[in-house]
C-alpha cells in the first residue's frame, strides 16, 4: 500500500459516497488510476465494503451498551455462535486481560436491553458479565 492508496482510503473513510471522478481530482491522478486502485483495494481486502454510518439523530432512539463477559475455558465457540444469533449484538471482540469477550449492544428500550442482558448472562459457559450503558458519544473516529 502506497501513499495514493492511503489517500484514497482517507477520503473514503470521511465520505464513502465520493465518486471516482472526485477522488481523482482531489488526488490529482487519472480516473482510471483511481478505479484500478479501488478494484485492487477491494480484491485485497483492504476495503471490505461500503457502509452507512448513522448520525446522532438516528442513533438517539437506540440504547447502546457494552457488555464484558468472562467465560469458561473452551466454551468460546459455542458462546460466539449463540451471540451471533442475537440481533441486539452489533459487535463481538475477543480480548486479553480480565475479561474474555467484549460486546457492543443496541436495543430499542431499557426493557429490551435488560432482556438481552439476561439472555447473555444465562448462556452456558458464561461465568460473569458486566454491562455499561453508553450515555453520550464524545468522539467517534470509527469508520
Amino acid at each position: 500500500m502506497d501513499e495514493l492508496d492511503r489517500g484514497i482510503l482517507a477520503y473514503l473513510a470521511q465520505d464513502a459516497r465520493l465518486s471516482v471522478a472526485v477522488l481523482a481530482r482531489r488526488l490529482k491522478v487519472a480516473r482510471s488510476t483511481v478505479q484500478a486502485r479501488l478494484e485492487r483495494l477491494e480484491t485485497s481486502g483492504a476495503i471490505a465494503g461500503y457502509t452507512l454510518r448513522l448520525g446522532d439523530s438516528a442513533r438517539e432512539s437506540r440504547i447502546r451498551a457494552t457488555c464484558l463477559l468472562t467465560i469458561e475455558p473452551r466454551s468460546q465457540a459455542g458462546i460466539l455462535t449463540r451471540l451471533r444469533n442475537l440481533p441486539e449484538v452489533e459487535r463481538i471482540h475477543t480480548t486479553s486481560g480480565r475479561v474474555d469477550i467484549l460486546l457492543q449492544l443496541a436495543a430499542g428500550s431499557t426493557s429490551q436491553l435488560d432482556d438481552v442482558l439476561d439472555q447473555i448472562g444465562g448462556l452456558t459457559g458464561v461465568r460473569s458479565s458486566e454491562s455499561l450503558i453508553h450515555l453520550s458519544t464524545k468522539l467517534d473516529r470509527a469508520t
